[in-house]
């Protein structure tokens, strides 16, 4: 079997994503794909190597920006017969020789590994992890969590709050569905309703299942069952008392400014 070693000091999904592409050319039938995210320091990377117990089978692939880690691998992989491909340099040496532009940074620091390129990776991460209540104890820890029902843009706020650093969870609000006990375990001030009018809704959902290829006429779509869902909603966020918005007439950027402007005033009262 060939396994394929992610590392990167990202999330690694387009790293991942370029191994892929590149296996897909050939007839294998047994591989493996492991992948190790924000790799960002030397220890790390030694356990990563410490658990290898095939070199003969194993490639690595590696999208890392810190010079000295980058040598580190290219090190002990060389001790330890390993083939390693670096994903990142060859394509700035390339645009460099082309170009005849210095790059403004040096290969294998592309990027500037600052706290808050950290930190949004983190929050990234925490977004996917957490999004459509995959996982209702995320709610515990994140910095803002997000009830709705369904087609609300819960998840698209979650990514874009995301991507401004903060921690999101969203939860979807069904009347079949109990409400998570941990929903009741943070303060009220940490969550967030939205809602939306029947009749947008109606025209969202309907425009779903036509991308999906599915008949517009089911339940999904029934006005009085969305008028079931937003009130059992309502009566959700009304026993939270948390903040409701309605995000009918707003694009997702009003509602996050929103939602930002409300989470540094409570941080501030802190």
């Amino acid at each position: 079997m060939l396994k394929f070693i992610v590392i990167s000091d990202s999330t690694g999904e387009t790293c991942e994503q370029i191994v892929r592409a590149a296996y897909a050319q050939f007839d294998i039938e047994e591989k493996e794909i492991e992948r190790h995210s924000n790799v960002r320091n030397i220890d790390i990377i030694n356990k990563i190597f410490s658990k290898i117990d095939n070199a003969e089978n194993t490639i690595i692939f590696y999208s890392l920006v810190d010079e000295h880690i980058i040598e580190h691998l290219k090190k002990i992989s060389e001790l330890k017969n390993l083939y390693s491909v670096d994903i990142l340099t060859p394509a700035i040496i390339a645009i460099e020789r082309v170009s005849n532009l210095e790059p403004i940074t040096k290969p294998g620091a592309l990027r500037n590994l600052d706290d808050q390129y950290f930190k949004r990776v983190d929050a990234i991460d925490f977004a996917v992890r957490y999004d459509d209540g995959k996982d209702p104890r995320g709610v515990l820890s994140a910095d803002v969590t997000i009830l709705g029902v369904s087609r609300t843009s819960k998840t698209p706020l979650s990514m874009y709050l995301a991507n401004k650093n903060f921690r999101v969870a969203n939860i979807p609000l069904v009347p079949e569905t109990p409400v998570p006990k941990e929903i009741f375990e943070v303060p009220s001030k940490k969550i967030i309703g939205l809602t939306n009018s029947p009749v947008k809704l109606n025209s969202i959902r309907k425009s779903r299942l036509q991308s999906l290829g599915l008949p517009s006429n089911s339940s999904y779509t029934n006005l009085d069952r969305i008028l079931l869902e937003l009130e059992y909603a309502n009566s959700i966020m009304k026993k939270i008392g948390c903040p409701i918005i309605d995000v009918s007439d707003r694009a997702i950027e009003e509602t996050a400014e929103i939602i930002i402007r409300h989470l540094r005033k409570i941080n501030n009262r802190l």
